[in-house]
Protein backbone atom coordinates (compact mmCIF):
# COMPACT_ATOMS: atom_id res chain seq x y z
CA UNK A 1 0.00 0.00 0.00
CA UNK A 2 1.74 3.61 -1.14
CA UNK A 3 1.78 6.51 1.37
CA UNK A 4 0.03 9.35 -0.18
CA UNK A 5 0.36 12.81 1.19
CA UNK A 6 -0.79 16.14 0.46
CA UNK A 7 2.13 18.63 0.71
CA UNK A 8 0.74 21.77 2.90
CA UNK A 9 2.24 25.12 3.82
CA UNK A 10 3.35 24.54 7.43
CA UNK A 11 4.76 27.24 9.76
CA UNK A 12 6.90 24.76 11.63
CA UNK A 13 7.89 21.43 12.70
CA UNK A 14 5.03 20.83 15.77
CA UNK A 15 2.04 22.80 12.83
CA UNK A 16 2.75 19.48 10.81
CA UNK A 17 2.76 17.22 13.77
CA UNK A 18 -0.33 18.19 15.13
CA UNK A 19 -1.68 18.07 11.68
CA UNK A 20 -0.86 14.97 11.30
CA UNK A 21 -2.35 13.65 14.93
CA UNK A 22 -5.60 14.95 13.97
CA UNK A 23 -5.47 13.95 10.48
CA UNK A 24 -5.26 10.08 11.86
CA UNK A 25 -8.35 10.97 14.88
CA UNK A 26 -5.57 10.50 17.78
CA UNK A 27 -5.58 12.01 21.34
CA UNK A 28 -2.56 14.32 21.86
CA UNK A 29 -2.45 12.41 25.21
CA UNK A 30 -2.20 8.80 23.65
CA UNK A 31 -0.20 9.68 20.69
CA UNK A 32 0.73 6.30 19.16
CA UNK A 33 4.35 7.43 18.21
CA UNK A 34 4.92 4.92 16.11
CA UNK A 35 2.58 5.21 13.11
CA UNK A 36 3.20 8.81 13.74
CA UNK A 37 6.76 8.74 13.30
CA UNK A 38 6.17 6.92 10.20
CA UNK A 39 4.10 9.39 8.71
CA UNK A 40 6.02 12.61 9.39
CA UNK A 41 9.45 10.97 7.89
CA UNK A 42 7.44 10.12 4.78
CA UNK A 43 6.09 13.64 4.44
CA UNK A 44 9.40 15.00 5.03
CA UNK A 45 10.60 12.88 2.55
CA UNK A 46 7.75 13.34 -0.10
CA UNK A 47 8.80 16.91 0.74
CA UNK A 48 12.19 16.59 -0.12
CA UNK A 49 11.18 14.84 -3.43
CA UNK A 50 9.14 18.07 -4.46
CA UNK A 51 11.93 20.03 -4.33
CA UNK A 52 10.51 22.01 -0.96
CA UNK A 53 12.87 23.49 1.72
CA UNK A 54 13.39 21.66 4.85
CA UNK A 55 14.47 23.37 7.37
CA UNK A 56 16.67 21.53 10.58
CA UNK A 57 14.13 21.96 12.62
CA UNK A 58 11.78 19.45 10.71
CA UNK A 59 15.16 16.91 11.02
CA UNK A 60 15.61 17.70 14.93
CA UNK A 61 11.87 16.51 15.41
CA UNK A 62 12.04 13.53 13.44
CA UNK A 63 15.03 12.85 15.64
CA UNK A 64 13.78 13.08 18.29
CA UNK A 65 10.32 11.20 17.35
CA UNK A 66 12.40 8.32 16.19
CA UNK A 67 14.45 8.53 19.73
CA UNK A 68 10.78 8.26 21.63
CA UNK A 69 10.06 5.13 19.37
CA UNK A 70 13.24 3.44 20.45
CA UNK A 71 12.63 4.26 23.85
CA UNK A 72 9.04 2.88 23.56
CA UNK A 73 10.40 -0.51 22.73
CA UNK A 74 12.44 -0.53 26.41
CA UNK A 75 11.25 -1.64 29.66
CA UNK A 76 9.92 1.18 31.03
CA UNK A 77 9.56 1.07 35.03
CA UNK A 78 11.90 2.74 37.34
CA UNK A 79 11.71 2.78 40.93
CA UNK A 80 10.38 5.90 43.36
CA UNK A 81 11.81 7.85 46.21
CA UNK A 82 9.15 5.60 47.61
CA UNK A 83 10.35 2.22 46.25
CA UNK A 84 7.15 1.64 44.45
CA UNK A 85 8.06 0.93 40.70
CA UNK A 86 6.08 3.49 38.42
CA UNK A 87 5.82 3.20 34.51
CA UNK A 88 7.40 6.54 32.37
CA UNK A 89 6.22 7.01 29.38
CA UNK A 90 8.32 8.55 27.12
CA UNK A 91 5.92 10.91 25.07
CA UNK A 92 5.46 13.09 28.32
CA UNK A 93 7.16 15.78 27.28
CA UNK A 94 6.53 15.90 23.57
CA UNK A 95 3.13 16.14 25.02
CA UNK A 96 3.54 18.78 26.97
CA UNK A 97 5.28 20.39 23.92
CA UNK A 98 2.08 19.99 21.74
CA UNK A 99 0.14 21.70 24.34
CA UNK A 100 2.41 24.66 24.48
CA UNK A 101 2.36 25.45 21.10
CA UNK A 102 -1.73 24.93 20.40
CA UNK A 103 -1.95 27.36 23.48
CA UNK A 104 0.48 29.97 21.90
CA UNK A 105 -1.14 29.18 18.17
CA UNK A 106 -4.53 29.86 19.84
CA UNK A 107 -3.73 33.29 21.29
CA UNK A 108 -2.17 34.24 18.35
CA UNK A 109 -4.92 33.36 15.63
CA UNK A 110 -7.67 35.01 18.53
CA UNK A 111 -5.17 38.25 18.49
CA UNK A 112 -5.12 38.11 14.79
CA UNK A 113 -8.89 38.38 14.48
CA UNK A 114 -9.85 41.27 16.81
CA UNK A 115 -7.03 43.09 14.93
CA UNK A 116 -9.38 42.52 11.53
CA UNK A 117 -12.51 43.24 13.25
CA UNK A 118 -10.88 46.59 14.90
CA UNK A 119 -10.27 47.72 11.45
CA UNK A 120 -13.70 47.12 10.45
CA UNK A 121 -14.93 49.96 12.78
CA UNK A 122 -16.04 53.16 11.97
CA UNK A 123 -15.28 56.34 14.10
CA UNK A 124 -16.38 59.82 14.14
CA UNK A 125 -14.77 63.17 15.55
CA UNK A 126 -15.39 64.44 18.44
CA UNK A 127 -17.73 67.35 18.54
CA UNK A 128 -18.65 70.12 21.03
CA UNK A 129 -22.31 69.10 22.27
CA UNK A 130 -22.87 71.57 24.96
CA UNK A 131 -25.64 73.53 22.80
CA UNK A 132 -27.66 71.49 22.70
CA UNK A 133 -27.70 70.37 26.70
CA UNK A 134 -29.12 73.35 27.55
CA UNK A 135 -33.29 73.78 27.77
CA UNK A 136 -34.59 74.49 24.18
CA UNK A 137 -35.33 77.86 23.27
CA UNK A 138 -38.59 78.86 22.68
CA UNK A 139 -39.90 81.93 20.46
CA UNK A 140 -43.00 82.96 21.05
CA UNK A 141 -42.30 86.57 19.61
CA UNK A 142 -39.83 87.59 17.74
CA UNK A 143 -38.15 90.64 16.49
CA UNK A 144 -35.93 90.91 13.91
CA UNK A 145 -32.81 90.95 15.75
CA UNK A 146 -34.11 87.88 17.26
CA UNK A 147 -34.99 86.34 13.97
CA UNK A 148 -31.94 86.87 12.69
CA UNK A 149 -29.75 85.79 15.79
CA UNK A 150 -32.38 82.56 15.64
CA UNK A 151 -31.59 81.94 11.58
CA UNK A 152 -27.60 81.98 12.35
CA UNK A 153 -27.61 79.32 15.24
CA UNK A 154 -29.52 77.19 12.80
CA UNK A 155 -26.96 78.04 9.80
CA UNK A 156 -23.97 77.24 12.57
CA UNK A 157 -25.43 73.92 13.47
CA UNK A 158 -25.91 72.84 9.61
CA UNK A 159 -22.57 73.98 8.82
CA UNK A 160 -21.31 71.76 11.75
CA UNK A 161 -23.45 68.66 10.93
CA UNK A 162 -21.77 68.54 7.55
CA UNK A 163 -18.60 68.70 8.91
CA UNK A 164 -19.35 65.88 11.16
CA UNK A 165 -20.35 63.87 7.95
CA UNK A 166 -16.93 64.91 5.67
CA UNK A 167 -15.22 63.99 8.25
CA UNK A 168 -17.01 60.34 9.28
CA UNK A 169 -14.25 58.01 7.66
CA UNK A 170 -13.21 54.51 8.11
CA UNK A 171 -11.12 53.49 11.29
CA UNK A 172 -7.32 53.29 9.47
CA UNK A 173 -5.41 54.40 12.51
CA UNK A 174 -1.06 54.85 12.03
CA UNK A 175 -0.47 51.62 13.51
CA UNK A 176 3.31 50.38 14.40
CA UNK A 177 4.65 47.94 12.29
CA UNK A 178 6.22 44.68 13.36
CA UNK A 179 9.75 45.68 11.83
CA UNK A 180 9.31 49.02 13.88
CA UNK A 181 8.57 47.04 16.88
CA UNK A 182 11.25 44.44 16.83
CA UNK A 183 13.47 47.45 16.38
CA UNK A 184 12.40 48.63 19.79
CA UNK A 185 12.69 45.49 20.95
CA UNK A 186 15.96 45.53 19.94
CA UNK A 187 16.73 48.97 21.61
CA UNK A 188 15.51 48.14 24.59
CA UNK A 189 18.00 44.82 25.28
CA UNK A 190 20.60 47.06 24.14
CA UNK A 191 20.35 49.26 27.74
CA UNK A 192 19.46 45.81 29.45
CA UNK A 193 22.63 44.83 30.85
CA UNK A 194 20.85 41.34 31.68
CA UNK A 195 19.65 41.07 27.97
CA UNK A 196 16.33 39.15 29.50
CA UNK A 197 12.62 40.69 30.15
CA UNK A 198 9.52 40.08 31.06
CA UNK A 199 7.11 39.82 28.20
CA UNK A 200 4.70 42.74 29.99
CA UNK A 201 8.49 45.04 30.19
CA UNK A 202 8.45 44.98 26.06
CA UNK A 203 4.46 46.51 25.67
CA UNK A 204 4.68 50.15 25.56
CA UNK A 205 0.93 50.38 26.18
CA UNK A 206 -0.07 47.16 27.62
CA UNK A 207 -3.97 48.68 27.63
CA UNK A 208 -4.01 48.43 23.73
CA UNK A 209 -4.91 45.02 22.70
CA UNK A 210 -3.19 45.56 19.11
CA UNK A 211 0.12 46.99 20.93
CA UNK A 212 0.21 43.81 22.96
CA UNK A 213 -0.47 41.67 19.54
CA UNK A 214 2.06 43.40 17.74
CA UNK A 215 4.60 42.75 20.49
CA UNK A 216 3.77 39.50 20.99
CA UNK A 217 4.09 38.89 16.70
CA UNK A 218 7.28 40.78 17.08
CA UNK A 219 9.00 38.39 19.57
CA UNK A 220 7.71 35.33 17.65
CA UNK A 221 9.34 36.44 14.12
CA UNK A 222 13.04 37.01 16.08
CA UNK A 223 12.44 33.40 17.68
CA UNK A 224 12.33 32.44 13.92
CA UNK A 225 15.28 34.41 13.45
CA UNK A 226 17.28 33.25 16.48
CA UNK A 227 17.51 36.72 17.76
CA UNK A 228 15.29 36.09 20.90
CA UNK A 229 14.76 33.21 23.21
CA UNK A 230 11.54 32.69 25.66
CA UNK A 231 10.96 30.52 28.50
CA UNK A 232 7.67 29.56 30.11
CA UNK A 233 8.13 27.57 33.19
CA UNK A 234 4.31 26.82 33.89
CA UNK A 235 0.93 26.79 31.76
CA UNK A 236 -0.09 30.61 31.96
CA UNK A 237 2.55 31.53 33.94
CA UNK A 238 5.02 34.89 33.19
CA UNK A 239 6.89 34.59 29.82
CA UNK A 240 10.54 35.23 30.58
CA UNK A 241 12.36 36.97 27.16
CA UNK A 242 16.29 36.68 26.87
CA UNK A 243 18.41 37.73 24.06
CA UNK A 244 20.80 35.88 21.94
CA UNK A 245 23.75 36.39 20.61
CA UNK A 246 22.47 37.30 17.09
CA UNK A 247 20.22 39.90 18.60
CA UNK A 248 22.28 42.94 17.46
CA UNK A 249 23.35 41.00 13.67
CA UNK A 250 22.69 43.14 10.89
CA UNK A 251 21.93 40.52 8.87
CA UNK A 252 19.21 37.57 9.32
CA UNK A 253 20.60 34.64 11.15
CA UNK A 254 20.44 30.96 10.02
CA UNK A 255 17.19 29.33 12.15
CA UNK A 256 17.66 28.11 15.41
CA UNK A 257 18.94 24.12 15.62
CA UNK A 258 16.84 22.74 18.35
CA UNK A 259 12.74 22.71 17.82
CA UNK A 260 10.80 25.60 18.91
CA UNK A 261 7.46 25.55 19.44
Amino acid sequence: MSYRVRLNVFEGPFDLLVYLIEHAQMSIYDIKISEITEQYVNYISAMKEADINVSSEFMVLAAELLEIKSKMLLPRTKVNEDGEEVIEDPRTELVQKLREYQLFKAVSEMLEERYEENLAKLERPQEDLSVFTGEPDEYLSLDMDQFMAAFETFLQRKKNLEEIRAHHIRTEKQRITTEIRMENIRQFFKNRPDLEADFRELIPDKSDKYDVSVTFSSVLEMMKENRLDAEQKKLFGDIIVKATEHLFDESVPEPATDAHA
